[in-house]
This record gives structure tokens, C-alpha cells and sequence, in this order.
């Protein structure tokens, strides 16, 4: 079962009403359900958190852009011409409630600091990372950026001095880039195929691999990265550790194994963790043509992050 120093979160209303849609709705519920069923905690252990109200997502959102959110509630399909997905208030309480197991797992890791014989917490969010929006508007399946939001309520209470993204979605965090740009106390590092969506954003660090990297280029490229964010001395590092360089993905084209995957989830904990660095994960994207291949590849990261922060 978890030790002190992780925690997971997870929440029935992490559910997105997109049947038929690209993005794969349901593997929140899917990946709960794997990690009670493989014994990585007990369905108790799973923490709900709170869904985040509007004075807290107004930290990283324009009060016009959740206005015109709400007004979608209306005509749903509005949502695709903002985010390219429905907007019903199922939706929109999804991404709120997401919202809030990241704030709420961010919490968690940085509460559990020095838990572990002096390694950094862990927790995760089994939801979240939807790093392509913007302040004042939605995109790429994303209506609100739970990791901007995060980070912008706990540098705002003096909880964290410093903080660092590390995002290995295959797609860039831009929303995420451009909501810090400028922000000295937020270190944003995107790895991400270049030749792919979105319009890219300047990250403090942004490496753009070629399509069909690979295992080996992907973790060469990515070890020096990972030193380069360590070296700027985070109190907080949010790992965003999206399923979608798999070979198998159906929107990415890096054709990474599931192995080379866990290596990559392994490479973030080793370089943070033992350092006393906090890590919170939240899932981000994964179109794998199984659902299946998607919740294995959020499982693996997972356990490697349960194993090693213990």
C-alpha cells in the first residue's frame, strides 16, 4: 500500500463526456481502478479533492475567458471552437475538479518533503496537466490550465519560492510557456516533437526532437535537460508525463516503447527526488489506438514515482 510519502488523487468527476472523441475520456476512471486493482494503494487511500472554485482559477485565468466557459454551458458544442471538444457543465466540472486534485497533490508532495530519509515527496493527480491553455482562451483539449493555476496560488501564498515544469507531452506546453514568460520564479522546460501541434511558445528550455526519435536520442537529449532544470534549485518541480510519445499514438510521433517510457519516468524521479525536491505528476495527453496501452504507461509512471520516493 502508499507510504507516507506519496499520495494519489482522484476523483469520480474526472469525467469528461466525450464519447467518440480522440482523447480518451476514460482512462481517469480506468487508471483508479488499476491502481487499486495492482495494489498500489487501497481504494480508500485514494484521496478526492476538492474541486477549485472561480477566485482560485482566476490565478491563471482572465475573469472574460471563465465567463465565456460558463456561457458554453448553453450550446456545448461551443467548445470546439474554442478547445476543440464539447463544453457541457459535466465538462467544465471535470476540469474544475481536476484543477483541484492538482493544486491539492502539489500540496501533498511538498507537505511529505524529507518523509522518505530526505527524498523529496510524491504525489500525483490520476487527471490534469492540460498545459495548452492560455489565460484568456481554451485550446488543444484544454480548458483549464490546472498547472499554471497551481503553481500561481502557491507562489502567491508564499508556499513555494521556486518552481520548475518539466513537460514530456509530446505535444509543447505552450499555454503553459506563455502564462510564465517572464516569470523568473517558474522554470518551464519542454521536450516535445517539433514537427507536430501546437504553434510554439518560448519555454525557458524547449528541445524539439525529430519525428521518429526514438528510445535512445529521447533519453540522451533528455538527461542534460533534467540537470539544467535541478540546477535552477526548485522547491517544486510538476512533472507533466504525458502517454502520447508512444509508438503507438495516434496524434505523436516520437515512437517511443513503453519501455523506453519507464526510463523516462525514471530519469525525472532520480534526477529530483533523492535531492529533496518535491515532484507532483499530472497525466496530460495520450491517444494511443488502445486505451489500454494509455492507462499502462500512467501506471508505470505511477509506481516508478510510489517506488522511489519511498
Amino acid at each position: 500500500m502508499v507510504q507516507q510519502a506519496s499520495r494519489i488523487y482522484f476523483s469520480p468527476a474526472y469525467h469528461l463526456a466525450w464519447d467518440g472523441h480522440v482523447f480518451p475520456a476514460g482512462k481517469y476512471a480506468a487508471l483508479a481502478a488499476r491502481v487499486v486493482a495492482e495494489g498500489l494503494l487501497g481504494e480508500e487511500e485514494l484521496c478526492c479533492p476538492a474541486p477549485l472554485v472561480r477566485s482560485q482559477l482566476l490565478m491563471g485565468h482572465d475573469p472574460e475567458y471563465l465567463d465565456r466557459l460558463e456561457g458554453m454551458v448553453a450550446d456545448p458544442d461551443q467548445g470546439y471552437l474554442e478547445f476543440e471538444a464539447p463544453a457541457s457543465r459535466s465538462v467544465l466540472d471535470a476540469f474544475y475538479a481536476m484543477a483541484g486534485g492538482s493544486l491539492a497533490a502539489a500540496r501533498a508532495a511538498l507537505s511529505l518533503q524529507g518523509c522518505g530519509d530526505g527524498f523529496g515527496g510524491f504525489a500525483a493527480n490520476l487527471g490534469g496537466g492540460f498545459h495548452h491553455a492560455f489565460p484568456w482562451k481554451g485550446e488543444g483539449f484544454c480548458a483549464i490550465n490546472d498547472i499554471v493555476v497551481t503553481l500561481r496560488i502557491l507562489l502567491d501564498e508564499g508556499a513555494i519560492g521556486r518552481a520548475a515544469v518539466v513537460d514530456l507531452d509530446v505535444h509543447q506546453g505552450n499555454g503553459t510557456a506563455k502564462a510564465f514568460e517572464g516569470e523568473e520564479r517558474v522554470f518551464t522546460f519542454s521536450m516535445h516533437q517539433e514537427d507536430n501541434y501546437p504553434v510554439k511558445q518560448r519555454s525557458d528550455l524547449d528541445i524539439g526532437l525529430p519525428n521518429d526519435s526514438g528510445d535512445r536520442l529521447y533519453l540522451e537529449e533528455l538527461a542534460p535537460a533534467l540537470e539544467t532544470v535541478r540546477a535552477q534549485k526548485p522547491d517544486l518541480v510538476v512533472y507533466v508525463a504525458g502517454a502520447d510519445p508512444f509508438v503507438d499514438d495516434l496524434l505523436g510521433g516520437l515512437a517511443l516503447s513503453k519501455e523506453g517510457l519507464a526510463r523516462r519516468d525514471e530519469a525525472v524521479f532520480k534526477c529530483f527526488l533523492p535531492q529533496g525536491i518535491a515532484v507532483v505528476a499530472v497525466l496530460a495527453g495520450g491517444y494511443a489506438q488502445r486505451e489500454e496501452d494509455v492507462v499502462d504507461i500512467h501506471l508505470a509512471m505511477l509506481r516508478t514515482g510510489l517506488r522511489m520516493a519511498r
